[in-house]
């Protein structure tokens, strides 16, 4: 089949090379951005006289077809098109004859598809920001739901200090919030209308850009048509964000791997997001959580994959930018489904409160209130950590915890310690001392659900 830009070359394409080059297989799902350009850019044609009215109407009609066509199946793909572009230009010509030649009029595929690629990523931007949304709320019932539930929080996965649930997935909620700030603020970047830069040098025809912009629904034109059709920076940008957003579903994920085990025996996953073992009946694998933790590598690799094909182009477009397509649609396809499940997990778990505050009793969690309750007696902090460290030696030595001690005990190592030591040897009333901003007090985890719901709002 000859090509449609083929009138330079005596030789067929070898097939080797059609199947080498061609993206086809990958970019057909941008087939719907592709077709809104294509209307778009024809209206446009039809306004400033560059085409007649009448040939637009038939350009239109013909891509609607073809449109009905790719959702319904009927559509058949050709590896000789090369591209989404080509495919349905082609059939076009089948359906409308000679006046589908003039679709191309002023532009080229080289900002045809950063046209695609930006009208793709806007939408799915959008849904990955609604998933994330998602997922804060789960996570905001949840806790919620465990307000005062109370579990050991971790250092160097060693038990540091008691901390509230609650106060335990608000950092996650953290988290998603600055994802969807970057996300949000990546969008900027990608709602920008490339189409009308050409092939690097603009159009010699009297095209409306901003026209075009208006009919898609971009808030701004790009400025500068070589740098136009050389940018990936904005899908870098996207693999970026979509990078640090697989760091803390990863950290999540792991969290729900170590607490579901015998070890934590935290919480327990539903069975509907767990699997069993092909040889050992009684096990209950956290095998979601695992893949969503493995995937990560997925993610990160894309991101360094698009930056190592962009760091030695020169401008402007290079074949090489090709591969932007499947480091960007595998990321996609791997975030939004991760961020799907761990709503629907959360939404699902089941919390062990009575192991969570078991958990606090064991491994010297309130050494740190009884530093700072003999400071409060004097001491400088550097001799209360000390001798807290000393009375912990202590109590390793004689299998104790520190609320265990006798008072006489406590007087051997400093005898500024009183009765009301005590008070400062709960773990409720450590929970409530810590009323700064920001901390695990339940009046202040209160505080912080109340801001988010009306950030929600």
């Amino acid at each position: 089949m000859s090509k449609l830009w083929g009138g330079r070359f005596n030789k067929e394409t070898s097939r080797l090379v059609e199947e080498f080059t061609a993206s086809i297989y990958f970019d057909k799902r941008l087939y719907k951005q592709d077709i809104a350009g294509s209307i778009a850019h024809v209206k446009m044609l039809a306004k400033q006289g560059i085409v007649l009215p009448e040939e637009a109407e038939q350009i239109i009609a013909g891509l609607e077809e073809i449109k009905r066509e790719i959702e319904t199946g009927q559509f058949q793909f050709n590896p000789s098109d090369e591209d989404i572009h080509m495919a349905i230009e082609r059939v076009l010509r089948v359906k409308i004859g000679r006046v589908a030649a003039k679709l191309h009029t002023a532009r080229s595929r080289n900002d045809q598809v950063c046209l695609d690629m930006r009208l793709y990523l806007k939408e799915e931007i959008e849904e990955i920001n609604i998933s994330i949304l998602n997922l804060i709320k789960s996570l905001l019932t949840t806790a919620q739901r465990h307000l005062e539930v109370i579990l050991p929080g971790y250092t160097h996965l060693q038990r540091a200090q008691p901390v509230l649930l609650s106060h335990y997935l608000l950092a996650y909620i953290e988290m998603l919030k600055r994802e969807r700030d970057r996300f949000q603020d990546c969008y900027k970047r990608v709602d920008v209308m490339p189409l009308g830069s050409a092939a690097l040098a603009g159009t010699t025809f009297p095209i409306d850009r901003h026209y075009v912009a208006e009919l898609l629904g971009f808030s701004q034109v790009s400025t500068n048509s070589i740098d136009t059709v050389s940018d990936r920076d904005f899908i870098l940008e996207f693999l970026s964000a979509s990078a640090i957003l697989a760091v803390h579903l990863s950290r999540m994920a792991e969290e729900l791997v170590l607490w579901s085990s015998q070890e934590f025996d935290f919480i327990e996953i539903d069975d509907a997001f767990c699997t069993g073992s092909s040889i050992m009946p009684q096990k209950k694998n956290p095998d979601v959580a695992e893949l969503i933790r493995g995937k990560s590598g997925r993610v990160f690799g894309n991101l360094i994959a698009l930056l190592t094909v962009m760091k030695g182009l020169p401008l402007t477009y290079n074949r090489d930018m090709q591969e932007d397509k499947e480091p960007l649609f595998d990321t996609i396809d791997t975030v939004k489904p991760a961020l799907k499940l761990l709503a629907e997990i959360w939404q699902n778990i089941k919390i062990k409160e009575k192991n969570m505050l078991k958990a606090t009793q064991k491994g010297f969690l309130l050494a740190t209130d009884l530093a700072d309750y003999l400071v409060t007696r004097g001491l400088p902090f550097r001799e209360a950590h000390q001798i807290v460290g000393e009375m912990v030696k202590y109590c390793q030595e004689k299998g104790k915890e520190l609320e265990n001690l006798t008072l006489e005990e406590m007087k051997g190592f400093c005898n500024l310690i009183g009765e009301d030591v005590k008070e400062v040897l709960d773990v409720k009333k450590a929970i409530e001392r810590r009323r700064a901003w920001g901390g695990t007090a339940l009046t202040e985890v209160k505080r912080q659900i109340e801001h988010l719901k009306k950030e929600l709002k």
